[in-house]
């Protein structure tokens, strides 16, 4: 893929759609994560690709979405940023108990982001719970470490982002970003 793709990884409710909001406000390219958006189309056709039905499908799902947001993503110039990315399928897999299918093993493998993958911690103080968000916040903070350890086997290097409000970790990203 790229050089130019920047990873923000994590467990669920740790400020990374917030920081992804932000970093788009500042003009930045950026990629939503594709979860809640399959979770709202699964919920409004009545379908079964979810977390909390067939997480194969879900997962399934998740990485068609995402390659083509990579390969959409291909014509943009300059950092593009993404509200996760392919290793966290691995993750979540392995998260539920799951076996990792070889497919998706192969492209996390393959379809490599920067080598720096921004992980945000488990933030007790900012969690919260939603409609589409219902792990609770231990499953958030055994999300995080499984991502953690998921791109490390990958060969990416964490950044850990600094739990501080959302313009001054936005202003720690934009530092670290490689040109």
């Amino acid at each position: 893929m790229s050089d130019q793709f920047f990873i923000v990884t994590g467990g669920p409710g740790a400020g990374k759609t917030s920081l992804i909001t932000e970093l788009a406000r500042r003009g930045f390219h950026t990629i939503p994560e594709s979860g809640r958006a399959i979770i709202r189309e699964e919920v409004q056709s009545g379908g079964d690709a979810l977390p909390w039905a067939d997480r194969m499908a879900y997962a399934e799902r998740m990485l068609e979405r995402d390659l083509r947001a990579c390969s959409a993503a291909q014509a943009l110039s300059g950092a593009v940023i993404f509200d996760r990315g392919i290793p966290d399928i691995m993750g979540y897999l392995t998260l539920c108990g799951l076996p990792v299918p070889p497919n998706v093993a192969a492209v996390a493998k393959a379809a490599r982001y920067n080598r720096r993958a921004f992980l945000a911690p488990f933030w007790d103080e900012i969690f919260t719970q939603d409609s589409e968000r219902k792990q609770t916040r231990a499953e958030a903070e055994a999300t995080c470490a499984v991502m953690r350890e998921t791109y490390i086997a990958l060969g990416y290097e964490i950044t850990e982002l600094p739990r501080i409000e959302v313009e001054s970790r936005a202003d720690f990203v934009v530092k670290q970003l490689v040109w």
